[in-house]
């Protein structure tokens, strides 16, 4: 077969929901939150050597927005291999940030100013300010995240801590998220651990917290500037189903990012809904 040749799909095969990827879509667009109406998928890197990043660009970078190196994983890799995944990402249009726990332990350590020469240097482009595993004050948080913007980063932010049994409050997410944004962090991830159970939104079965989500809302003026830690699947299709397609999810593993896209575009069980919709009177095919 010619690998030149592209296959050709109707729009209502390749996203029944008819609210992701448009003919036209611009990759260069997830650079910028504000032209940006799909959800964003945040991805966990846990420790993938360069052949398995490069499959999973191949495979999926259509559908990545960030990839995060998880916790401290990032100073364990060889350099040339931590710069081949770095530099690949990026050429994909993806950004790509170390853990937030690594920047705690540079608090911790009181080697700030080092980790963000380093991570510069390296070519991130993007970073996580978060205290889920220390106490961090209101003004030092300002403060990385002021750091990380004037360093030309983008600053993303995470709230909850990583003790099992920690709830979010949802009064404390919401005055949080306020001075984050204020600060200039882009959104503000709401954490569940890589394991999404007990912890945060979820219970010790993984089980969505229906009444905690429902307090956030009430009280974050907008929800789409949180991203959803969601490592299971179905926490996926229940986050999906209360905020609809373009909810931002994270802490995705590799393995999901194309069982994602299916659930975001209804191309699965659980989201079936989401393409029984009135069918529109223009025809056309999206090319992949």
């Amino acid at each position: 077969m010619n690998s030149s040749l592209r296959a050709v799909w109707p729009m209502e095969l390749f996203d029944p929901s008819g609210l992701r990827q448009n003919p036209g879509y611009e990759k260069k667009e997830r650079d910028t939150y504000e032209v940006m109406s799909r959800g964003v998928t945040m991805v966990i890197d846990k420790g993938l050597g360069r052949n398995a990043f490069t499959d999973m660009m191949e495979t999926a970078s259509d559908y990545i927005d960030y990839v995060k190196f998880g916790f401290g994983t990032a100073p364990l890799y060889k350099t040339d291999m931590l710069l081949h995944k770095i530099n690949l990402a990026k050429q994909h249009g993806i950004m790509v940030m170390p853990g937030g726990t690594l920047l705690e332990m540079a608090v911790q350590q009181d080697v700030i100013p080092a980790f963000f020469n380093t991570v510069s240097n390296l070519g991130f482009n993007a970073i996580e300010v978060s205290d889920g595993t220390i106490e961090l004050s209101r003004k030092k948080r300002t403060e990385l995240i002021q750091e990380g913007k004037q360093r030309g980063f983008k600053v993303f932010t995470e709230y909850g801590k990583k003790l099992c049994g920690s709830l979010i409050d949802a009064v404390t997410l919401a005055e949080t998220m306020e001075m984050d944004l204020a600060a200039g962090a882009e959104l503000i991830t709401v954490e569940a651990r890589e394991l999404g159970m007990d912890v945060g939104i979820y219970d010790k079965y993984g089980e969505c917290r229906e009444e905690v989500i429902n307090d956030i809302i009430k009280f974050v003026p907008d929800s789409r500037k949180l991203i959803w830690e969601a490592p299971l699947k179905h926490q996926q299709a229940s986050l999906l189903r209360k905020f609809g397609s373009n909810v931002h999810l994270g802490n995705i593993g590799p393995a999901d990012i194309l069982a994602l896209e299916t659930l975001r575009r209804g191309l699965r069980q659980e989201t079936f809904e989401f393409g029984l919709r009135e069918k529109k009177t223009d025809e056309f095919c999206y090319m992949i």
